[in-house]
């Protein structure tokens, strides 16, 4: 490992992709610290302190703290995160759309552009409806967020926050293409790792207050590396379908005839599944949260992710987006045709329609344990946080969405490096047994 990283400065032009890398991140890790103009960051800070449970810790999660402190970057990245979704969604179900991604590099250029459209369409509306959000005490308990409102700090708020996103879209695609790669999913990884150290910063204060003792603390570490342990196995197991290719002969020369294999993942949609299910869970308990009802109250806390049911109710999501965004990212049906294109075969299964029915029913039995596994990594933070009775931000060290982002996230970068590594020759970070 020490080795690959030693290479990794020896290589000039990887040098300079992994300096160039770092400086971008830097660059966004800078501008999380510039407020918006118009706004008190510090009441706006302590409000999202007060509703830890709520679809605004998930955003603040993604926008690296930058949202709770009403800074340039407060919308990050997600929008085009966002439309990028939606527009992947829709080639599914929509034949212009799926025509582009099928439609080789000049279809994927144009899908770009409307991304890029879609992500500015999308900010201008959040920026607006935040602004308005944050004009009005009353959503605040009467607390005042802005002390100049009025048409000028919307527009402002607009200009700014959307401007600050569009930033953050050209920052990734420079990472990806002067970086190591992976530029926005690298820009997410900064957001979620940069509240690490708050967290061991609290759980050093759960000790020295002695909330915490020393064999709680070694019981904890060993479980955030099993909790590593299975979000790696998560993300990279698959069930491996082998395929048999024809021979071709073509004039004198014989084509095809090997054996290959066509992998399907165990996990198929990443953590979108998490992200659905948080985001519908969150969302209704977030606009109850500020009802006076009492009765309303209680319905928000029993919707929230920390509570039993809402534990509960949140594993049945993950499970049923789990199956629906399979059903969509792996089409049994255009992989069995494009099997069939090329001259390939499943052996002992008809090419065609008999095909497409057994990678279907191979999706549904893999898919299965995966989402149960995926639910266990979210869940766990909830479960280790009413064991320890520690606050979440501690508990999200063991498990949840941004563990799996960021396990992912690295084992793609590190994949990367090491394509850059043996092409030049150097051991990789793995080192693989000599025969």
């Amino acid at each position: 490992m020490l080795e690959g990283v030693r290479d990794t400065f020896k290589v000039p032009d990887l040098r300079k992709r992994v300096i160039i890398t770092i400086l971008l991140l830097t660059v966004y890790r800078l501008g999380c610290y510039i407020p918006s103009p118009g706004i008190d960051g510090q009441a706006l800070s302590r409000f999202f302190e007060s509703f830890p449970n709520t679809l605004f810790r998930l955003a603040d999660l993604f926008a690296g703290g930058a949202l709770r402190n009403a800074t340039i970057f407060a919308l990050g990245i997600m929008p085009y995160i966002s439309v990028s979704i939606i527009l992947e969604l829709l080639a599914s179900v929509v034949p212009y759309f799926e025509n582009l991604v099928r439609s080789g590099v000049e279809g994927r250029r144009k899908l770009t552009q409307l991304t890029r459209i879609g992500t500015v369409i999308l900010c201008i509306f959040q920026s607006f409806a935040i602004s308005l959000w944050l004009e009005n005490p009353a959503h605040f308990g009467d607390i005042v967020m802005v002390p100049n409102p009025g048409w000028l700090f919307r527009l402002t708020t607009v200009i700014t926050m959307t401007t600050g996103t569009v930033f953050l879209m050209w920052l990734g695609e420079q990472i990806t293409e002067k970086g190591i790669g992976n530029g926005i999913s690298l820009i997410i990884t900064a957001s979620i790792v940069s509240r690490m150290p708050v967290a061991f910063h609290r759980v050093a204060g759960l000790v020295s207050t002695g909330q915490l003792n020393f064999l709680t603390v070694i019981l904890m570490i060993v479980l955030i590396f099993a909790v590593v342990a299975a979000a790696i196995i998560v993300n990279e197991s698959e069930r491996r379908v082998p395929v048999q290719y024809a021979k071709r002969v073509i004039g004198r020369r014989v084509y095809g005839g090997q054996s290959t294999y066509l992998p399907i993942k165990l996990n198929q949609g990443g953590v979108i599944p998490l992200i659905f299910a948080i985001s519908i869970l969150t969302f209704p308990a977030t606009i109850l949260t500020f009802s006076p009802n009492r009765v309303l109250q209680n319905v928000s806390r029993f919707l929230s992710p920390s509570s039993g049911p809402g534990m509960v109710l949140y594993a049945i999501l993950t499970i049923f987006f789990c199956y629906f965004y399979a059903g969509i990212i792996f089409n049994p049906d255009n992989v069995a045709e494009d099997l069939q294109k090329y001259g390939g075969f499943i052996q002992g299964i008809r090419p065609g329609k008999s095909t497409g029915l057994y990678l279907e029913r191979v999706l549904n039995r893999i898919t299965l344990p995966g989402s149960l596994m995926l639910v266990s990594i979210a869940i766990f933070p909830y479960i280790i946080m009413k064991i320890f009775k520690i606050p979440y931000i501690v508990a999200s060290l063991f498990g949840g969405i941004g563990l799996l982002i960021v396990v992912s996230v690295l084992i793609e970068t590190i994949r990367q490096v090491e394509a850059h590594l043996l092409l030049r020759h150097y051991q990789g970070f793995i080192k693989k047994q000599k025969k």
